[in-house]
């Protein structure tokens, strides 16, 4: 049975000699115009450009706070076509739903409507209506839009396979490619002093005799923290040259790889880098650590049953799509 659907007139842009799709309308405008007509029509079914919009729109609010211009058009389009794309593959769930003659039995949708009244309005049914009422709803439309919901639901779960089994191979193989994953983010607690080399002057050879001369009051006890507000000429120099916590790649390579193969406590010879001398201390060290195959097994085993019902139902959605008469204007 064909669905009953409002139509509006459909806005052209002859004004201008254009033949912009309604889909993409909006985005050109810095206040879209409402218009509607057939968006798709799937097996003799429609689906109308407002029902697109009701889909799209909380994609595009944010779209439109992060883009401009050419990139928003471009944006909002792919927005509405993935919308589109979405109530097709509805429809095409919920006729194959009624072509097996299945059927949702009416206290179903009253145990859900109950749920959802207590849920989300304390259960007062009087405030619900009038919500209902405030967005353009009826209590019908609300019924059927959630009788759909289950519909889709219950035939998506229909076409995965329970109890599926996932192979040690395959989570042994995901673990070696995604050990990342599982291994805690590496951050260091570092100190350092930066002292100038001045190759362009004659005091380059002073600045690195300064440097080792550095060097030897900390290795002789002295305080990394007072020595650095007295000799660095880095940012952190008030600071006592403390960088806090820092992950990797906050520094540049031969400085993390001399910061992150520190023990703690122990203090860097000179490192020369970019026209510059550093000596760097570690005072503390967290994560890095990766989480054994044993612990993440049952994450591993979710992750990749999810991921295989996500394909057995596009394969399910793609054999509808190849059975049905669609046509997208």
């Amino acid at each position: 049975m064909k669905r009953i659907i409002r139509r509006f007139a459909i806005v052209s842009l002859a004004i201008f000699g254009l033949a912009l799709s309604p889909l993409c309308r909006a985005a050109f405008a810095a206040e879209p115009q409402v218009i509607d007509g057939i968006a798709a029509i799937v097996n003799g079914d429609t689906i109308t450009y407002s029902e697109v919009r009701a889909v799209s729109t909380p994609r595009e609010k944010l779209l439109r706070s992060q883009y401009a211009g050419d990139e928003l058009v471009n944006k909002i389009k792919e927005t509405r076509q993935a919308a589109l794309q979405d109530l097709i593959d509805r429809e095409l769930i919920i006729q194959a739903f009624k072509k097996e003659s299945y059927a949702v039995p009416d206290h179903y949708v009253e145990e859900r409507l109950h749920e959802i009244i207590q849920e989300s309005f304390g259960g007062d049914r009087n405030t619900f209506i009038k919500t209902l009422e405030a967005q353009n709803y009826t209590l019908g439309e609300f019924k059927k839009l959630e009788t759909e919901r289950m519909i889709v639901q219950a035939m998506r779960s229909k076409n995965v396979k329970r109890n599926m089994i996932i192979s040690p191979t395959k989570v042994e193989e995901y673990y070696k490619a995604h050990r990342d994953e599982f291994t805690s983010k590496e951050e260091i607690k570092l100190r350092m002093i930066m002292i100038p080399r001045h190759a362009e002057s004659s005091n380059s050879a002073a600045q690195k005799a300064m440097v080792e001369e550095v060097l030897g009051k900390l290795a002789g006890g002295a305080e990394f923290d007072r020595i650095a507000q007295v000799y660095s000429e880095d940012s952190t120099r008030d600071q006592g040259g403390d960088w806090g916590w820092i992950e990797r790649k906050t520094l540049a390579a031969p400085l993390e790889r001399v910061a992150f193969n520190l023990p703690i406590g122990r203090i860097s010879s000179i490192v020369e880098f970019s026209g510059n001398y550093y000596i760097l201390k570690v005072d503390e060290k967290r994560g890095g650590k990766t989480r054994s195959l044993a612990e993440v097994r049952p994450e591993i085993e979710k992750q990749l049953i999810q991921l295989e019902a996500q394909h057995l139902q596009e394969r399910w959605l793609a054999s509808l799509r190849s059975k049905a008469y669609i046509r997208t204007f």
